[in-house]
């Protein structure tokens, strides 16, 4: 399959997900670890479709998710950071999942500053997790941008 950036923006906008989910992890210096993700999941029967955006973006791994769901997913922050973020900021989603991105890259610049290391900085970002996915009153790009 031969993708273009249109029909991974439009494809993304109705089945991506970005998350940043924090874990309890003994072995981290906090005992929690910060996991952003980009994921799409389909059925089985699409494996094309997600083997399809492993080869456009060049990165990440399509997974079984759960049952008769597989996931392609990119986790590896390198990759969040060079390829995932710069894409959709070059080719912006049109659905309120715009939002989620836009929360999405701000942890991830969190992160790049190291803010994820510090207790307080741990409050900062899952402050921003939990408006993602629904979790926000939607507001408007405009409103989000100005806080």
């Amino acid at each position: 399959m031969n993708l273009n950036a249109d029909w991974v923006v439009g494809f993304v906008d109705g089945e991506g997900c970005f998350h940043v989910g924090i874990n309890t992890h003994k072995e981290m210096t906090l005992g929690v670890q910060v996991l952003p993700e980009f994921t799409v999941v389909q059925h089985k029967r699409d494996v094309q479709l997600l083997e399809a955006l492993k080869s456009f973006f060049g990165c990440g791994v399509v997974r079984v998710n759960h049952g008769d769901r597989l996931a392609y997913r990119v986790r590896k922050l390198e990759h969040l950071r060079e390829i995932i973020i710069p894409f959709f900021s070059k080719h912006p989603l049109q659905s309120k999942k715009k939002l989620d991105f836009e929360l999405f890259k701000s942890v991830l610049l969190l992160m790049e500053g190291g803010v994820h290391l510090r207790k307080n900085g741990i409050e900062e970002i899952r402050s921003i997790a939990i408006k993602m996915n629904r979790g926000l009153q939607r507001e408007s790009p405009a409103k989000l941008e100005t806080n």
